[in-house]
């Protein structure tokens, strides 16, 4: 057998790690932080030492799980709303993706959060979400209607606001999307 033919990932454990990510999503979606490394290997029918042989600890699980949220959002936003002919209904589409996933995963971000320190996207998948939020708004300030001074930090502000809101069920969400919307409108 040859070096590469050994280093490349058996085909059970690839899917394996992608048991252990689901389940663990799942998991904490029910309970959050409360969830432990002995229950996702439980819950996905694998040993203990199969889910730190993938994620050395817990932080580096919650991470994985984390990233592979974030990249579902960013997979939505590509296919569902940079299609949108319109530049404030795709931004409105990407809010309200970034508002229905932490409203369904409320416990997913507790997770993510306690073992973090926050919820905000990292990594490529973080640059590739602002990436998106620059292209949203500069059709927006394009086509005349998003203002001319939007910046990608105030849109990261208005996506952090949605996500808190929803996550925390502290107020409408959808309401506060509009709003924020009509905030960005340019000024006559």
């Amino acid at each position: 057998m040859s070096k590469n033919a050994a280093r490349r990932p058996r085909v059970d454990a690839e899917r394996n790690r992608g048991r252990v990510l689901q389940v663990a999503g799942e998991l904490f979606a029910e309970h959050g932080d409360q969830v432990q490394m002995a229950d996702v290997a439980r819950a996905a029918g694998v040993g203990v030492g199969t889910v730190y042989r993938h994620f050395p600890n817990r932080r580096a699980l919650v991470e994985a799980v984390a990233e592979q949220r974030f990249a579902e959002i960013l997979r939505y936003a590509r296919e569902e709303c940079l299609t949108q002919p319109d530049a404030r209904r795709a931004l409105s589409c990407f809010l309200a993706r970034i508002g229905r996933v932490h409203e369904e995963g409320q416990g997913v971000s507790s997770a993510i959060e306690a073992a973090l320190g926050d919820t905000e996207p990292r990594g490529q998948v973080g640059a590739d979400l602002l990436a998106i939020g620059a292209d949203l708004l500069e059709r927006g300030r394009s086509d005349g209607t998003i203002r001319a001074d939007a910046t990608v930090a105030d849109l990261y502000m208005i996506a952090g606001a949605v996500a808190a809101i929803s996550r925390n069920t502290v107020g409408d969400w959808r309401r506060f999307i509009e709003i924020a919307l009509d905030g960005l409108r340019p000024h006559p």
